[in-house]
């Protein structure tokens, strides 16, 4: 799976499974950061759980401790790295 199809892929389980109903695909970008409510996203802590779910859910990818998620969770396209990385 390349990470262009990841990347796509993602987006719609995000905008779905958070109910981002006011976030269009095209909206989101590598550079979108997922827990600034200035400049991204806007997530909170109970997004992140979901988000946890929603990757091991599509890809099968862990996310097993916060130290990962912090790295995992910056931008957008850092998720897509990871997810990609870790991918069987």
């Amino acid at each position: 799976m390349t990470n262009e199809s990841i990347a796509l892929r993602l987006k719609e389980a995000m905008i779905a499974d958070l109910r981002l109903e006011d976030v269009s695909s095209d909206a989101i970008s590598a550079d979108t950061r997922l827990f600034d409510k200035e400049e991204g996203l806007g997530l909170d802590s109970l997004d992140a759980v979901e988000l946890v779910t929603t990757v091991e859910k599509e890809f099968g990818v862990s996310i097993p401790n916060a130290d990962e998620a912090q790295r995992a969770f910056g931008t957008f396209g850092s998720l897509v790295a990871y997810i990609a990385d870790h991918m069987a």
